[in-house]
């Protein structure tokens, strides 16, 4: 699933707990100071625990810049703005798709914050006829007003066809329920339980009535960054980055406006500012549960995986619940240790108060155990995330992933299919073509080719919307794009973040592009931290064969494949036969 704890991506979604009767978290190595984090191995920059001594600041044209228009976030309070992703739905044939309704639209001049949920329920008819699938565009055409170039509206339709047909088939074409809302404070809990479209159409209800509330902005900002992600349509960030822009304008110390702009950098991809704007919550309020784990997360997907763990241990005294809990353990997943990590997800679901919380902490154990290649406990865990909650779409995925391991392709596929059909997200999209090319039938190629070209409609789609797609595009391109693209995106990463994911991605593009004795380095560091990664094994045996070093190349290609033997469903056998060509 690539890495947690931001997107995955990834990753990881942030459920809402309770903040009661929960336990906390085995203790770390080392000495732990109660609400300070401070500890060795800091790095450069500290714990989010000491706010006023945090280096980033966010761009000093936020919060205040329209604070006199009173109009910033208005235009997304008329009807159908942010419900069910479209203004005006169009039915007939994908060429519809870039006329499709109005969007709150990409903003002409956004700030630039780069960066998971919706039912996967209902039946599936007919999944391989995807010639027939009827192209009833319903959100990706809303960005089409705003976009200038026919390349983006081809796009919108690619994924309108994918997106509609499947959600159709699956039953989920009706409109979401109005919930009312009195004129009142809105609590952003609204945001935990129910259906987020019906929530989002109550916060704009009550923004008409009562437009001057800075903690509505901030709730329905955030909420606009969930459906973002739930409905893989990036054309909700602009949306949300107005809507917390006018929260700012109202209440320019808003802690919950500025985690929320946190939240909506690190959904960009733009992790230099999540961190600064995580920071920045803190300094207003130490203790906010959403700026301690968008610190954490920014920290990893910069590479700063020290303090990481400070940053963790900070929260952790600090907020202790699930949020934070699954974010300890992937912080010391990613340090080889395993051990810990599963005891703490294994706390954090005993602890789980909420279906919301136990889907999230069972998907993160499944994770975590498929990585291991114990697909049994995988599958166990995410039918516990599915039997909570039927609609969570990162269990679903890991299901697919874990049934295609174990054998069970024709499963696989057919949890695979529903998902994209839902959630068109660039790593599903590209496993899917890989099953289907796996599995070979009349049909599969063009099919698996349909995959791997709607990623490039996501990632224009994102693109337009301010996210940097760079890391999803070298992953992608690198096995089935184009392979110079693959390496510009992924020097282009690089340049930004320096983590173990981007490291495998610039190792395996450079690879692609036969240049192999400059990948080895990146091979390297990918694997140095200790994360267990069959894929960062597999990429560094095959770029050490090409390299002559053909022992430590046996070695990696025999150790991805004990640890994770069907990592992939192209790789895994791949991996096979580059071991045995070099016994």
């Amino acid at each position: 699933m690539g890495p947690r704890g931001q997107d995955d991506e990834k990753d990881g979604r942030t459920a809402p707990t309770s903040g009661h009767d929960r336990p906390a978290p085995p203790s770390p190595p080392g000495p732990r100071t109660a609400g300070n984090g401070a500890g060795p191995g800091t790095g450069e920059h500290r714990s989010g625990a000491e706010p006023d001594d945090a280096r980033e600041h966010p761009p000093a044209t936020d919060g205040n810049e329209d604070a006199g228009s009173g109009r910033e976030g208005a235009d997304d309070l008329h009807e159908g703005a942010g419900t069910d992703g479209s203004r005006g739905a169009v039915s007939g044939s994908g060429d519809a798709a870039g006329a499709a309704g109005e969007s709150g639209g990409v903003p002409d001049g956004g700030e630039g914050d780069a960066g998971r949920s919706e039912g996967a329920g209902g039946r599936r008819e007919g999944v391989d006829g995807e010639a027939e699938r009827v192209a009833a565009v319903r959100r990706v055409g809303a960005v089409g007003r705003r976009w200038r170039g026919a390349q983006l509206v081809a796009c919108a339709a690619l994924l309108a066809v994918a997106m509609t047909g499947g959600a159709i088939a699956l039953g989920t074409g009706r409109a979401p329920a109005v919930q009312p809302v009195a004129a009142g404070a809105v609590d952003p809990g609204v945001l935990g339980g129910g259906d987020l479209d019906a929530s989002i159409t109550a916060l704009q209800t009550h923004l008409r009535a009562q437009p001057k509330d800075s903690g509505g902005w901030a709730t329905l900002g955030l909420a606009y960054v969930e459906q973002a992600r739930t409905k893989a349509d990036p054309s909700r960030y602009p949306q949300a980055e107005r809507a917390l822009r006018r929260s700012l304008s109202l209440a320019p110390d808003s802690d919950q406006a500025l985690a929320g702009r946190a939240a909506l950098a690190a959904a960009r991809h733009d992790f230099t500012n999540a961190l600064a704007y995580a920071d920045a919550a803190l300094r207003q309020n130490p203790y906010s549960e959403r700026a301690l784990s968008s610190r954490i997360d920014a920290l990893v997907e910069l590479g700063r995986y020290a303090e990481a763990s400070t940053a963790a241990r900070t929260a952790d005294a600090r907020k202790p619940g699930v949020p934070v809990f699954t974010r300890y353990a992937y912080v010391h997943e990613l340090a080889g240790d395993v051990t810990t990590a599963r005891r703490v997800l294994e706390q954090a679901l005993a602890a789980a108060s909420s279906p919301g919380d136990t889907a999230y902490v069972a998907t993160q154990l499944g994770q975590l155990a498929w990585n291991q290649g114990d697909y049994k406990s995988a599958l166990t865990c995410y039918a516990r995330a599915l039997a909570a909650d039927d609609g969570y779409l990162p269990a679903l995925e890991g299901r697919a992933r874990a049934r295609a391991a174990d054998g069970d392709r024709a499963g696989a596929i057919k949890d695979m299919e529903a998902l994209v059909a839902r959630s068109p997200l660039p790593g599903p999209l590209v496993e899917l073509g890989e099953l289907y090319e796996a599995r070979g039938a009349t049909g599969d190629r063009a099919r698996a080719r349909r995959q791997f070209a709607l990623v490039d409609a996501w990632t224009a789609l994102a693109r337009a919307n301010g996210v940097n797609a760079d890391l999803d595009t070298a992953l992608a391109a690198a096995e089935h794009g184009d392979r110079r693209a693959a390496l510009r995106a992924a020097r282009a990463e690089w340049a930004r973040r320096h983590t173990v994911h981007t490291a495998d991605a610039l190792a395996w593009a450079l690879h692609v592009n036969n240049r192999d004795r400059e990948a080895l380095p990146y091979a390297r560091r990918a694997t140095a931290t200790g994360y267990r990664n069959a894929a960062f094994r597999y990429h560094r045996g095959v770029i050490e064969l090409a390299t002559g070093h053909r022992a430590a190349g046996r070695a990696s290609l025999a150790s991805a494949l004990r640890l994770n033997p069907g990592f992939s469903p192209l790789g895994a056998a791949r991996a096979r036969t580059a071991l045995e060509g070099a016994e």
